[in-house]
């Protein structure tokens, strides 16, 4: 999985039940249901039916796939495929299938779930998708695939995990991002004929499971409708527009049945920006509510889609995370309850988790960097339970990181916190956590854009003539000149050669005293560099020397009074150059 922001032609993305008694043992209470000892052989698994009244049967009784995508190590499967279990959850699809997934098989068949077997084609539309492939010419990759894949199925076949097999994840969309025009419908064409020939192949291997070919819009289905005749079923990744594919499905007159292999509540690319122009997350409780109508949206097309493995059982607690994952870091939130409430599990026992709600920032669009702000919800939790609290931060918008770091703050008491903002300018993501201690979690996030701290005085260096060793003529978001550090716009940027040995002056027009710099920094930062003074624009004195910079923004109170002030950089805090939006001379 990718969070970007795609659309019907531009977009990218990421990343089985047992035997017909144990579904209903599901449906009725998870509780008391026993888990079956792992069959000796597999299940015969078919599509049936007619236009418009298809089914889904393992071994003859009819089966609605009620799934998540799976997200834990293999290694972990044996610790989580309990709690998928008591969700009611009886399928669990994954992206790629080879020698390590064994033992992921051997503990869903032993929790009576079956598997969606994924097989990974370039250029995927994810994360890891491998780069481009051209599917009229190169015959080595496809002949690789045509080999490797019925090797697996071969090898796991008659394994009782197996509920079928899915070629591709989102590659008719993806490959979009190597091709256009002609060329990109010809790849399309090319690809989808492909998945024709691996899904017969697959089929004489193995003829007692279906194969599907999963992709990110229905728009691919008119590709597989024309040249991939052999599929058992179509799949789709779909989110906030999940109650949109029976339309699509029934206007664009296809013949197969679908099950949805990713879905859930609206992703990054869906959702309207906020105040500070990045995507609006939904609230936990919308998520909650997004699951529930996708899966109502799906039940809903009887006959013709068959279920779905929504997104996703994952721990990982990081900005996708918190967007997708039921249980981020293994602590369970309102998605995870409302896919077991939605799967027929029995919820009534269970500890719920902290609700967060109304959430601000104050002053979000202008937060000075390294100042404290003040952050506000309504946090509750209905169970009652004592609640401990986290502020994080998260740079994905800055830097494209989706890691999330601790914040300095201080709880005030009643949903109100102080947090120190970070010093790295463009627009953050606060967020809050709340633990219930019983294994549950709320989590609510906003923005706030970082701005400079205001100095005092006047800004001799804005607007007069500046000069640098190199500038970037046509990198991104370039031309990038000296001037761009002096023009007042913290939306332009100088940017050096990489090399470390740069500088950038400006000329005052005169000699003339300050008493303050400010660098305004962007990703490309001075580890080690100095502030020099000049009258001539030849002979230099330092007046400030940093040997530990940390980037973000450097506000450095110095005297002097000079003509010509310089940073001169000697040591990149990156593997880039030096890249600075405003350079700030100061008078008080």
């Amino acid at each position: 999985m990718k969070l970007s922001r795609p659309t019907p032609t531009a977009r990218g993305r990421r990343r089985t039940t047992a035997r017909l008694a144990v579904a209903a043992l599901v449906a009725a209470g998870a509780a008391t249901l026993p888990v079956p000892a792992a069959q000796a052989a597999g299940s015969v698994v078919k599509v049936e039916g007619s236009q418009g009244a298809w089914k889904l049967t393992v071994d003859g009784a009819p089966y609605t796939v009620k799934g998540l995508t799976w997200g834990p190590a293999v290694a972990d499967a044996g610790q989580y495929m309990p709690d998928v279990r008591s969700m009611g959850v009886n399928t669990i699809r994954t992206w790629g299938t080879d020698a390590t997934t064994k033992p992921l098989l051997d503990s869903a068949a032993d929790n009576g779930i079956k598997v969606v077997a994924g097989f990974w084609l370039q250029p995927g539309g994810g994360p890891g998708s491998g780069g481009c492939v051209n599917y009229l010419t190169d015959t080595g990759y496809k002949n690789d695939m045509l080999a490797e894949f019925p090797k697996w199925v071969e090898t796991y076949k008659d394994h009782p995990g197996v509920l079928m097999w899915n070629v591709g994840n989102e590659s008719v969309l993806g490959l979009q991002n190597c091709y256009s025009g002609d060329a990109l419908e010809q790849q399309r064409d090319a690809y989808t004929t492909f998945v024709n020939d691996i899904t017969k192949k697959i089929h004489a291997v193995d003829p007692d499971h279906p194969v599907t070919s999963t992709d990110a819009w229905t728009g691919a289905w008119p590709y597989y409708k024309k040249n991939a005749p052999d599929l058992d079923l179509y799949a789709v990744n779909s989110y906030g527009a999940v109650c949109d594919i029976r339309t699509t499905w029934e206007e664009g007159g296809f013949d197969k049945p679908y099950i949805v292999t990713e879905g859930g509540p609206a992703g990054e690319w869906e959702v309207p920006d906020d105040a500070n122009g990045v995507p609006d997350e939904p609230t936990d409780v919308a998520k909650a509510e997004g699951y529930d109508k996708a899966w109502q949206c799906i039940t809903d097309h009887s006959g013709v889609a068959l279920g779905a493995t929504l997104f996703h059982y994952g721990t990982e607690y990081d900005f996708g995370g918190v967007w997708f994952n039921l249980l981020p870091a293994g602590q369970k939130r309102l998605s995870y309850y409302a896919v077991k409430e939605a799967y027929g599990a029995d919820t009534s026992g269970d500890n719920t988790p902290p609700v967060i709600t109304g959430m601000t920032v104050d002053h979000s669009s202008a937060v000075q960097a390294g100042k404290p702000f003040t952050v506000k919800a309504s946090i509750s939790d209905p169970d009652g339970d004592t609640l401990t609290h986290q502020v994080l931060l998260g740079s994905k918008y800055v830097d494209d990181s989706g890691q999330l770091t601790d914040a300095q703050f201080t709880d005030k008491g009643d949903g109100t916190f102080e947090v120190t903002a970070p010093d790295r300018l463009g627009v953050w993501k606060v967020y809050i956590k709340s633990s219930d201690g019983k294994g549950n979690v709320g989590i609510e996030t906003k923005s706030f854009k970082v701005v400079p701290p205001e100095v005092g005085g006047t800004n001799l260096a804005q607007g007069k003539p500046a000069t640098a060793s190199t500038f970037q003529p046509d990198s991104t978001g370039c031309p990038c000149p000296a001037g761009n550090a002096v023009d007042g716009s913290f939306d332009t940027r100088w940017a050096s050669d990489w090399a470390d040995q740069q500088w950038i002056q400006v000329d005052l027009g005169e000699k003339t005293a300050f008493d303050h710099v400010q660098l305004a920094w962007e990703a490309a930062y001075a580890k080690g560099y100095t502030v020099q003074t000049s009258d001539d624009g030849q002979n230099w004195t330092t007046v400030h020397t940093v040997t530990e910079g940390n980037g973000g923004i450097d506000d450095i109170d110095v005297t002097g009074e000079a003509r010509y002030v310089r940073v001169n950089a000697g040591v990149r805090g990156t593997p880039w150059g030096y890249s600075l939006y405003e350079f700030g001379v100061y008078r008080s």
